[in-house]
């Protein structure tokens, strides 16, 4: 593990505790204290360059004050504008940033456009009110008011995932500061239950690291290997990436869990990143509190088992980093300059690549996805209804080993991120992913694989096992 690796292990189990001593904290103290706890790492861990951040809060927060009714697409194209500035900082001769102040800036950007978005919908909810001339009530996920130049700073330096998620929303803020009875939310027992492979993701990390290092396939000798070993070691490469960051993730929502941040009502029925889908009132008494049942969906991040057994490509991108999936579904997919599916994944996939960093290797593994999505799209629907149950089964399996392969490819582009790197690696085992998928696409096309719009509904299967995916 580098420095920078355990520095972001130290942060996140720091977190943890800190998270126990805020849980039962009043509004006052749990504001204020989340962002000097959160301001204070930044300051450590990027010195001077926290004022990158610093630079874009205020940017964004006097967009909102400026153009309530536009500031999502204003915020989105200042934030994601700022990050070009942000690394082209070496080009330009100046000091470049840590790479912690890249993780706050990462984080912050994500923050901002969704403060923005739930500013805006607030400004138009308002409108409507006054034009329809009475009021409809509070309505599911509607902020109170427009935060002031605090309470933004408050929200964007708030420690809670400041470097590694997960994502949350403003609303999902309020409610961990305004949380009745915070003594009555559970927090040991599920921090324990999501914390228990921690450790053991961590163990096969340091082997699969070990045994596999990512440094042999930048040497000569590496393309000298026989082909089936060149194309076995995308295997393990994945795999180290996998537990790398199963093991910051679970940790990071450790943190959350500690502090009781993102609980809702399993009533509420919240989603990842989103939070509640279904109005709840809050309880009433503690006695009513204690016998809620909560969980910790709002603040879920990764769901190990799903990305490891989910039969599809689609699916797997569900379970990856759940708080950015949704931040990404919510504020590029849905506004995306198309209607086709894939012209839509296209364009999402694109902006995350701009959004991780620069480096061609981004663009080259993101990019891929679209074609597997359209090749595993158009053959499923193709093939998969006219066969027997025994014969989706095994067609399943087949289709689960090939989504994980597909991944293993793409993560080679992820963590190589140089062009050339990237491109030698994927000529030397024949683009063999990019040509699979392109013989899927022309076969499901040529035996009617149906269009975009069809493949959501195409198919039930989602995973090996069945049933609802587990908690790990």
């Amino acid at each position: 593990m580098s420095p920078e690796e355990w520095t972001y292990l130290l942060v996140l189990l720091i977190s943890i505790p800190i998270g126990f001593l805020f849980k039962k904290a009043g509004p006052g103290l749990k504001r204020w204290g989340a962002a000097a706890v959160g301001l204070g790492l930044t300051l450590f861990t990027c010195g001077p360059h926290t004022l990158h951040s610093l630079v874009t809060i205020l940017g964004t927060w006097a967009l909102i004050q400026a153009q309530p009714c536009s500031c999502h697409a204003l915020a989105l194209a200042w934030t994601f504008s700022y990050l070009l500035f942000f690394r082209a900082l070496s080009l330009l001769g100046l000091p470049t940033p840590t790479p912690f102040t890249n993780a706050v800036q990462l984080l912050l950007t994500l923050k901002l456009v969704s403060l923005a978005s739930e500013v805006q919908d607030l400004h138009v909810a308002q409108r409507k009110e006054m034009a329809s001339g009475f009021s409809k009530g509070p309505s599911l996920g509607l902020l109170p008011d427009v935060p002031s130049l605090l309470e933004t700073l408050s929200y964007s330096y708030c420690y809670v995932g400041i470097m590694t998620g997960p994502f949350f929303r403003y609303r999902t803020y309020l409610d961990w500061l305004g949380q009745p009875f915070p003594g009555a939310v559970p927090s040991l027992r599920p921090l324990l239950r999501r914390a228990w492979p921690a450790p053991l993701f961590g163990l096969l990390f340091l082997l699969s690291s070990h045994l596999f290092p990512l440094e042999a396939v930048r040497e000569d000798a590496f393309y000298a290997r026989p082909l089936p070993a060149r194309l076995f070691y995308m295997i393990p490469v994945f795999f180290a990436f996998r537990m790398r960051f199963y093991v910051a993730w679970i940790a990071a929502e450790c943190g959350c869990i500690a502090a009781g941040f993102g609980a809702y009502p399993v009533a509420a029925k919240a989603r990842a990143g989103g939070g509640p889908t279904l109005q709840c009132p809050p309880p009433s008494s503690p006695e009513k509190a204690a016998s809620t049942e909560y969980d910790y969906e709002t603040i879920r991040n990764i769901d190990c088992y799903g990305t490891d057994f989910c039969v599809r490509v689609r699916d797997g991108m569900r379970y990856w980093n759940m708080t950015v999936q949704w931040w990404l579904a919510q504020y590029i997919y849905k506004s995306a300059p198309a209607r086709s599916y894939v012209f839509r994944s296209a364009w999402t996939m694109l902006l995350s690549a701009y959004w991780h960093g620069l480096h061609p290797g981004y663009y080259l593994s993101f990019l891929t996805i679209p074609l597997c999505l359209a090749a595993e799209g158009r053959l499923e629907l193709a093939f998969r209804g006219r066969l027997s149950p025994r014969g989706q089964k095994a067609w399943d399996w087949v289709h689960w080993f090939l989504k994980m392969r597909a991944y293993d490819y793409m993560c080679m582009g992820f963590v190589l991120l140089s062009l050339g790197e990237t491109l030698r690696y994927w000529a030397s085992i024949y683009f063999c992913i990019h040509i699979l998928a392109l013989v899927a696409l022309g076969l499901g096309l040529a035996l009617g694989g149906g269009s975009p719009s069809r493949w959501k509904t195409a198919s039930p299967a989602t995973s090996l096992a069945s049933g609802k995916l587990r908690e790990e």
